[in-house]
C-alpha cells in the first residue's frame, strides 16, 4: 500500500493472508450504549475495523452495534484481546468472548468468530507467555479466531517466539504517535512482516499546543487529530483512534484529502522523546523479562 495515497478502504494483508482496514476505531474506556452509538457513528462515517478487548466490558455492544449497522460481518474486521494473566485459562476466555460477540444473533446476522485476537500484555513469567502464545495459535488453527497477535510486546519478548521457532504475531498493538514512537518496536516488527498498530494516536489530547502540530493544522486547514492520524497513516501504521462523540468520530476519519509533505512528516517526526513521551501504563515493562 502506498502510505501516500491511502483512503479510508485501504487495507494492509497480515502474514495470516487476511487484510485489516488500515484505520481502526478504539473503544478502550467506552461502555455501555454510548459503545453501541459510537460504533455506530464510526461505521456510518466509513470504519470497517473495531478494536476491543475482554477488558473493555464492551465485546456484546460491538457486535450490536455491528448487527444493526446493515452491514456484512465480514465488511467489518473485529479485534479482542485477552490479558496475559488468563495464560491458563485461554481457551475458556475465548469461549466466554465468543458468548458475548454472539448475543445478538439473529436469523439474518452471525457473528462469528473475531478477526484478530491478541495477548493484551507480556507481564507474565517466559514459560507462560510463551505457552499462553501456543495456545492462541492453537485458537487459530482450531477456527476459532482467523488471525492472532499480540499488544505492548517489546523487542526481547517478540524475540521470545522467534527464538522459539513458532509462527509471530502478526500484529504488534503498541502506543505510537510523534512524542513516543517506539522506533526498536517498529523496525524489529516491520523487518520481520509484522504490522503495528497505533494506540492512543490522538495522545489523549496532551501536546496539542505544540508549536509544530498548530502551525501544521493552520497549514494544511485541519484539526490536530486529524495531523495525528495521517501522520501514524502516511508511516504505514494502523491508527485507532477513538471518541464517544459522533463529530469527532467523523472528523477523525476525514484524513484523506491531504498528504502531509516529507518535510513536515520529518519535523513530526522530530519531536519523538522515546519512552519519556509515553502516556499510557501499558508500555511495554522494562521489568518483565
Amino acid at each position: 500500500m502506498d502510505n501516500g495515497n491511502i483512503t479510508i478502504h485501504s487495507v494492509k494483508t497480515l502474514s495470516s493472508g487476511y487484510n485489516i482496514p488500515a484505520l481502526g476505531f478504539g473503544v478502550y474506556q467506552n461502555r455501555g450504549p454510548t459503545v453501541v452509538s459510537a460504533c455506530t457513528a464510526a461505521l456510518e462515517a466509513g470504519y470497517r475495523h473495531i478494536d476491543s478487548a475482554q477488558l473493555y466490558g464492551n465485546e456484546s455492544e460491538v457486535a450490536e452495534a455491528i448487527a444493526n449497522s446493515g452491514l456484512n460481518r465480514d465488511e467489518v474486521f473485529v479485534t479482542t484481546k485477552i490479558l496475559s494473566k488468563n495464560w491458563r485459562s485461554v481457551t475458556d476466555r475465548m469461549l466466554e468472548s465468543l458468548g458475548r460477540f454472539s448475543a445478538h444473533d439473529t436469523e439474518t446476522f452471525k457473528f462469528g468468530v473475531p478477526d484478530l485476537l491478541l495477548i493484551h500484555d507480556p507481564r507474565i513469567d517466559p514459560t507462560d507467555r510463551l505457552s499462553m502464545w501456543k495456545d492462541f495459535l492453537k485458537l487459530r488453527d482450531s477456527g476459532f479466531v482467523k488471525s492472532v497477535g499480540v499488544s505492548n510486546f517489546a523487542v526481547r519478548h517478540l524475540e521470545q517466539i522467534f527464538d522459539a521457532g513458532l509462527d509471530l504475531p502478526t500484529v504488534n498493538q503498541v502506543e505510537l504517535h510523534p512524542f513516543c514512537q517506539r522506533r526498536g518496536i517498529v523496525e524489529w516488527c516491520t523487518n520481520r512482516g509484522m504490522v503495528i498498530e497505533a494506540y492512543c494516536p490522538l495522545v489523549r489530547g496532551r501536546h496539542w499546543d505544540n508549536p509544530i502540530l498548530v502551525s501544521l493544522a493552520q497549514k494544511y486547514d485541519k484539526d490536530i487529530g486529524q495531523i495525528l492520524v495521517r501522520w501514524s497513516l502516511q508511516k504505514g501504521y494502523i491508527p485507532l483512534p477513538k471518541s464517544s462523540q459522533a463529530h469527532r468520530v467523523k472528523s477523525n476519519a476525514d484524513v484523506y484529502n491531504f498528504m502531509i509533505t516529507d518535510e513536515d512528516m520529518e519535523a513530526l517526526d522530530a519531536l519523538d522523546q522515546g519512552d519519556n513521551g509515553a502516556i499510557a501504563g501499558w508500555n511495554p515493562p522494562i521489568n518483565v523479562p
